[in-house]
């Protein structure tokens, strides 16, 4: 009787891509630390620095999804393997950086988050770090995840994906009746928390846009548009139903700005996160 070696072949697979994963984790914690223009390690136990810790929670998150983005797909080999889910781990990790960038300079340019999480040790800019290194972690997965594509293709999409994260997040602080620049600012944590949760959610809509072969980029970038132009409708429904149906008797945005109750800013996170894993589904 011949012996079967498969169930071998994929435990030493799956114990060659764990390690793969491993090694990555290493470069993606010394790149964050190269990028960053302070002491992290003194920031995280010298000075026990919350708002950092979240941040860099957040980064792990989001390097995790990327990691993830490039391992699934279809099989070419053990050695081809290893080399392309590098590659687009590497190609990944040097995104979710940039995607740091951008969010501080476009999404919050009103102040510096550097100051408020390494000198004010703000929570709610913590917060808002970690979201977006998820939102950017999600959306980079998509970009290089899939058949047929390539790196054009997975800087495209990443390109659409963060212009999205820009936009809804204007869009948001448009249609709350507080600023939302201020509120993370001011260390308000129940705001950091709705707005994070948003934009988690909108990377988990993007991801699950792109969790595909490339098929064309008519088709591509029409199935995401479609589905980016319906959750942000979709999204802004449900904070209504939220205020409407959660907590009928009280008013969110007063909860949120005025009393700053750091509970309902969990719930909109939850809430927003929570209706968006099931489009997940239904799109994917």
């Amino acid at each position: 009787m011949d012996l079967d070696l498969t169930p071998f072949v994929t435990f030493f697979r799956s114990a060659a891509m764990l390690a793969l994963f491993l090694l990555m984790f290493l470069v993606a914690k010394y790149l964050k630390r190269f990028l960053t223009p302070y002491n992290l390690e003194h920031q995280l136990t010298g000075k026990d620095n919350l708002a950092q810790a979240t941040s860099l929670a957040g980064y792990y998150i989001g390097f995790t999804a990327v990691f993830c983005g490039a391992y699934l797909g279809s099989s070419a080999g053990l050695l081809w393997d290893l080399l392309a889910v590098a590659g687009y781990t590497l190609l990944g990790m040097a995104l979710l950086n940039l995607s740091r960038i951008l969010n501080d300079r476009l999404v919050f340019r009103g102040f510096s988050m550097v100051t408020a999480i390494r000198d004010h040790h703000n929570v709610s800019a913590g917060v808002i770090q970690g979201a977006n290194y998820v939102a950017s972690g999600l959306v980079v997965a998509g970009a290089v995840h899939g058949e047929d594509g390539g790196v054009l293709t997975a800087l495209v999409f990443y390109l659409i994906g963060q212009l999205a994260l820009l936009l809804f997040s204007r869009l948001y602080e448009r249609l709350t009746p507080y600023s939302i620049h201020r509120e993370i600012g001011d260390g308000n944590l129940a705001a950091g928390l709705g707005f994070g949760g948003s934009m988690v959610a909108i990377g988990l809509v993007i991801l699950a846009s792109l969790n595909g072969d490339f098929v064309s980029w008519s088709y591509n970038l029409g199935w995401l548009g479609i589905n980016l132009l319906g959750v942000f409708l979709y999204l802004f429904l449900v904070r209504c139903f939220f205020d409407r149906v959660v907590i009928s008797h009280d008013d969110l945005n007063k909860e949120i700005a005025e009393d700053r109750n750091a509970g309902a800013g969990l719930l909109e996170c939850t809430l927003a996160v929570s209706f968006a894993t099931v489009l997940f589904f239904m799109i994917g």
